[in-house]
Order: structure tokens, then sequence, then C-alpha cells
């Protein structure tokens, strides 16, 4: 009879262990057409590795992006994407909360509130907005937002508006370096 307990400890460490490891499945960065060889170190003045992304950038503060930069991008590079997403939203594939794609090259970083100038922006699922959307998970645990940045060798030259599958197809084999911040936020009532 004791082994019954210890059989359904081990049942539910399993699945839990399953649903960590497949809350990063379906990450832009995670597509196999999208690995690099190089790294980018990706980071904010607003947000620590792992730490809360401030009530101010998401939905219930003020809903502006916040600041981010990047350094490492190979000599090669043509453009740089921005793919943010919630792979804790309970849906198939992450919740995408901002795209941003054919930044110039030489910039290694985006001012709170803004998108380069000259970069497209996509079209958000389920809202069908164009720009960034702050978090605003349903209450429960903390979700998480991987703000990736990808270097590419070549413009993905897409208008605004596209959405993420097409993004992503227009990067597959053009990725020379990727890298990522991942910041939590959990939606108070």
């Amino acid at each position: 009879m004791r082994l019954a307990p210890l059989l359904a400890a081990l049942a539910l460490t399993a699945v839990a262990g399953s649903a960590c490891a497949a809350s990063d499945s379906g990450l832009a960065i995670a597509d196999p057409g999208l690995t690099a060889p190089g790294k980018l170190k990706v980071s904010s003045p607003a947000i620590a590795p792992g730490g809360a992304v401030p009530v101010r950038y998401t939905a219930d503060g003020e809903g502006v992006s916040p600041p981010l930069a990047w350094t490492g991008a190979p000599s090669g590079a043509k453009s740089v994407a921005l793919i943010v997403e919630d792979p804790d939203a309970p849906l198939p594939q992450p919740f995408v909360h901002w795209m941003v794609w054919d930044i110039p090259a030489g910039t290694a970083s985006i001012a709170e509130g803004s998108a380069p100038a000259g970069a497209h922006q996509g079209k958000l699922m389920f809202v069908g907005k164009v720009g960034y959307m702050g978090p605003k998970p349903p209450p429960g645990g903390p979700h998480h937002y991987h703000f990736q940045v990808f270097a590419l060798d070549r413009p993905v030259g897409l208008a605004d508006g596209a959405e993420r599958a097409a993004l992503v197809g227009a990067m597959k084999g053009h990725v020379l370096a990727s890298g990522e911040l991942v910041g939590t936020y959990q939606h108070k009532q």
C-alpha cells in the first residue's frame, strides 16, 4: 500500500516536469529553423533577467513597451527582429505580445514606448492590434515573457501588420545570432 502514494507522487512530478518543459515549447527562439550559432545578450534597465516586468509595461499599467538592448550581433547582420511571447498562456502556441522586424543592423537598443525608425511591427493574435500589448495574464501563477532578439543576414521584407507565421517563415534560415531576456508578471485582481 505504501507503493501507491509513491507512484502517485512520481506521476505528479513527471506531469509537473513535462508542463515546465512544455512551457518553453513553441517559442520562436526554440524553432529549429531559427536556431543560430551566435548568441546575443539581451538586457533591459527595467527588467532583471528572470525578474518581474514592472506594472508600467503591462496592461495593468501604462502598457508602454519596455526599453531593451542587445550586444553580440555578428558583423554580417543586415537586420534585427524582436518577438515577445508568453508560452504560459493556455493556448496551443505562445501568446504574442510584440513583433518588430527590419530593425537596422547597427541598432543595439529600443527605447521605452517606441519602435526604431524604419522598423515594421506585426499584428497580434486575437486582438488584431499592430504594436506592443502589455502583459495581463489570467489570475493564477506568474507568466513568463520572452523578449527574443534575432540578428538576421538580410531584411525580413514584410510590411506592417504581418502575423507571426509570416514573420517566422521569412526569418527561417537567416538567423545569425539570437538571445532572449525573460521577465515574469502576475496579474493582480
